[in-house]
Order: structure tokens, then sequence, then C-alpha cells
């Protein structure tokens, strides 16, 4: 039985700070950070937004894209390192906004950045063995980075929404086959309680997001029997945009290649929504029968990969909802005072 993305949807906050602005406070230079990590300015949350309003924004636009009933959907797993509630789940909310529930199940996922994509690998397995018809599968953060940490320069927000199915005349891209690879290492955590994640340096990089995203990515090409060469695109999680590219590098991908789907200097790492964001950037830009590459990273560690055929399809629901160029466009920027309040990090004791 055939599996794929039926449909999908995005959501970025409009607000947005650059990483001058926030070098300036800390006395950092602007310059070598924007060239190190390729980052020049990230998204930031309204004062009240959170991972459950943007998950429900995106989730409204992969309903619309496709006009969805959303009685079909049986099963919302939101993935993300920022859930509002410690106890409450954060699908229940979505699947109230969508007008889902009651008949369906739902459930929240972490595992850092990649929750997004192991909720897709959950829903095509519930999908393809006839437990429900549609699966929504969300990625969704507004990520914490300590002031003066160097997260703060990309931790950002934003999400997507994918509804996985089994018919082909419905999907704008068919899954032709996942892999995972996956270890145990204390690369990024935070513990309950803790305001914000701290993180392992050096062990962030190599033994953590390269080890990582190249063995569920040489994994898949391997179990597959395909190349880079035989792909249109490809999408890497993007923590930052010197990771994914010097990653594509190392796996033979082209920076053509990863292009479409590099979102990350003008949005910042929007974490569980990270790899998806850049999913969906390359669908808004896809022709039938492109085919895309994508690998998620989580820390802690693990990477998802997956290999997706993009069908005629796309062409009709393309424009049904906004794109994540839209998205990105006509931004308000701010400064670092409206920042720290947007973000909460002015607090009285």
């Amino acid at each position: 039985m055939s599996v794929g993305i039926v449909s999908y949807g995005a959501y970025i906050p409009k607000y947005r700070i650059k990483v001058e602005d926030i070098a300036r406070v800390w006395g950092d230079d602007a310059d070598i950070l924007s060239a190190g990590l390729m980052v020049n300015e990230k998204s930031v949350p309204d004062m009240d937004e959170d991972t459950a309003t943007i998950a429900v924004e995106a989730a409204r636009s992969a309903v619309a894209r496709n006009n969805i009933d959303p009685k079909r959907i049986g099963a919302v797993y939101t993935g993300s390192e920022s859930h509002p509630y410690a106890v409450k789940p954060t699908s229940t909310i979505v699947a109230e906004a969508i007008e889902a529930t009651p008949a369906m199940t739902a459930a929240d996922f972490e595992f850092a950045c990649k929750a997004g994509t192991a909720a897709i690998q959950a829903c095509m397995g519930l999908v393809s063995s006839g437990m429900v018809d549609l699966g929504m599968a969300i990625g969704a953060d507004v990520s914490q980075g300590a002031p003066g940490d160097a997260l703060e320069y990309t931790a950002a927000a934003g999400g997507v929404a994918c509804i996985i199915g089994s018919k082909e005349s419905e999907m704008v891209a068919v899954i032709e086959d996942t892999y995972s690879f996956t270890t145990d290492i204390p690369d990024f955590w935070r513990r309950e309680g803790m305001a914000y994640p701290e993180h392992g340096g050096r062990f962030t990089g190599e033994p953590g997001y390269f080890k990582h995203v190249s063995g569920a990515a040489n994994g898949l090409m391997e179990k597959m029997g395909t190349s880079p060469s035989d792909y249109d695109n490809a999408v890497f999680h993007q923590p930052n945009g010197k990771f994914p590219s010097r990653v594509a590098k190392m796996l033979g991908f082209s920076k053509e290649q990863i292009k479409p789907g590099l979102v990350v200097p003008r949005l910042g790492n929007t974490y569980s929504g990270s790899c998806m964001m850049g999913i969906a950037a390359t669908l808004d830009q896809a022709k039938p029968g492109d085919r895309i590459f994508a690998t998620a990273f989580g820390s802690g560690a693990g990477g998802d990969a997956f290999s997706f055929r993009v069908t005629d399809k796309i062409d009709e629901v393309r424009e049904a909802a906004p794109t994540v160029e839209g998205l990105l466009a006509d931004p308000i920027y701010m400064d670092y005072a409206m920042y720290a309040k947007h973000k909460g990090k002015i607090r009285l004791t």
C-alpha cells in the first residue's frame, strides 16, 4: 500500500530580530556570527503565540490546502520540545480546533528537533495498517536559548503540519521509503523545570548532527539503491545554514539541490519544524515527478530520512494555503528589548 503526504501547511510568526541586534547587546561580532552560522535573522512569536497556537495555524492550513474533511483524521500527533504544558497534550487542542474530535486518537511527541518526523512515521504506520484513514503529524516549536548563549542567535518559532494518507489520487507526494538511525548521546538536553536547554558544545557537531544525519541518509539510499543524482532536491535539518550545507556536500548533494528548502538564513531554527519547513518550502516550488530527499535530526540523538516523489496533485493545491515564501515575506522587525519581552526573558522575582 502506498503512503504519502495528502496535504501540508506551515505557519511562521511575523516578527523577526536580526542577528546584529542580538550581537549588539552581548558585544559579539555580528558579521562573524552571521557568516559562520549562515543566519541573518530569526522569527519571534507574538505575545499570545506558543507551540499550540502555531500548531493550530499550521494544521488549519493543511486542512484547507487540499480541502480535507477533518473528521477523516483519525490521529493527531504534535512533535515539539516546547509544549506549553508539562501535563496536558498539545494535540488535543489542535484536534479540537480543526474539528477532528472525538473519534480519533492524539498524543504529543518528543525527540528534540525530529519529533515531527517521528510523528510522520507513526502516522505512516497507522495509515498503512488501516487503523486510520488520515493521520496528522505536526512539528512546531517556540524554541529557547538562554540570554547570551550561542543558541539565542538561531532559536526561532514556527511549525508545519503534514496530513498522511494512502489514496494516491489525493497525495501531493508519495513517501517512497523511510529509514532511521538512532543512538544515545548527550549532545543537547533540558531537564524538567529548566528555563533553557544546555548543550555539549563540540558534541553537537560530529558525534551528534553529522553522524546521525549521514547515517540515516546513507542508510536510506543504500536501502533503496538510490544516489544523490536520483533526486531533484534535498532537505536536511537546519540548526543553522552551515550544518545542512556541509552535510549535503559530504553526502554528494549540490547547493542547487538544497537551495529551495534552505530557509534558515531568514527564519532561524524552528527545531521540530525545521526539516519539515524545508520540505514544505520545497513542495511549494516542486514540479510533478520531482523526487525530494529529506533527513531530519534530533539531539539525543537520531536521524529520520525520507524519499518523496511529487505527484500531479501539487499543482492543484499549492496556492490554496500560504506558502513558506509568503509567510517569510514582509516581516516586522523588533529590537532586543521587545524580543526579550515577547520571549518572556524579563522576569520579576
